[in-house]
């Protein structure tokens, strides 16, 4: 008899991961949804959400830069930044180290991810939270998109999976106010699971952007905790230029923003585009 206690993710119907649970510091359920802390042997403190991973202390950094720096340094002058989601305070971690950015809105649907957040898993937010240039709104991310009159260079959906509260970001309505709320050169990126599990998020994903924007695409990040293969992140832009900057250009931004990621590079963004043939077969 074993009285080991393991975290068990169903998200997909025929293949599911199981991680350890070495301490459970929290387990709670919101209005929301079930939110659990526990510390794992391999990836220290793990945050789930009804028993998803959302975020790791010890992977979070690649999805959490990848998600931000790419759109960030390719658009070279983002100054207003909105982050929708993103509870944890890792997306808005990244964005703070750019020193040019101004301003950051950050929605967050769920008060409660943001404190059990701050309490349980700082080095994630790593006082982000404190900076000045943060103004955290707590709202539903699609009906604020819907009710915003600014205007963003980036912006960063940081959402759970299509399924609850993260529903509705995924739909052709949530990325028209996006469109709108973007600046003539912005950017929005978007996570659009692991397509080799959920390629049909990406699809829809994809089939809105072609729409909206005049550059349309996805970039790919391999996450451990983020099972099925490379995660696709989506990419939508009024413009042509930041998805079409030469390495050159990107090295000496990234240089000068002193960034010290411990995954993103100038070389990895550029090849992170170069899409396998089972991903491009998923757009429309």
């Amino acid at each position: 008899m074993t009285d080991e206690v393991w975290n068990t993710e169903r998200l997909h119907g025929h293949f599911a991961q199981s991680l350890r649970v070495s301490e459970m510091y929290y387990d709670s359920e919101t209005e929301h949804q079930r939110l659990k802390v526990f510390q794992n042997g391999t990836f220290g403190r793990v945050l789930t959400l009804d028993d998803v991973v959302q975020t790791t202390e010890g992977d979070n950094f690649i999805y959490h830069e990848m998600l931000t720096h790419v759109p960030l340094l390719a658009h070279g002058a983002a100054k207003h930044v909105l982050i929708i989601g993103g509870g944890d305070g890792g997306i808005a971690r990244e964005v703070l180290k750019h020193a040019s950015v101004e301003h950051v809105t950050m929605v967050e649907i769920d008060a409660g991810v943001v404190d059990f957040s701050r309490k349980y898993l700082p080095m994630l937010s790593q006082g982000a939270f404190d900076d000045a240039r943060l103004n955290l709104v707590i709202d539903d991310g699609a009906a604020f998109m819907k009710a915003t009159r600014d205007t963003f260079d980036v912006i960063i959906v940081d959402s759970t999976d299509p399924i609850g509260p993260g529903e509705v970001l995924f739909t052709d309505t949530f990325y028209g106010h996006a469109a709108r709320a973007l600046s003539a050169e912005g950017i929005i990126v978007t996570q659009n699971g692991v397509p080799f599990m959920q390629g049909d998020e990406l699809t829809n994903t994809m089939r809105a952007f072609q729409t909206l924007f005049a550059d349309a695409s996805c970039y790919l990040a391999t996450i451990p905790t983020y099972v099925g293969g490379p995660m696709a992140l989506g990419w939508g832009s009024h413009s042509t230029k930041g998805r079409d900057i030469d390495l050159a250009k990107l090295e000496a931004r990234f240089a000068a923003a002193d960034l010290r990621p411990d995954y993103y590079t100038p070389a990895v963004h550029k090849a992170a585009f170069a899409l396998p043939g089972y991903v491009q077969k998923l757009f429309p």
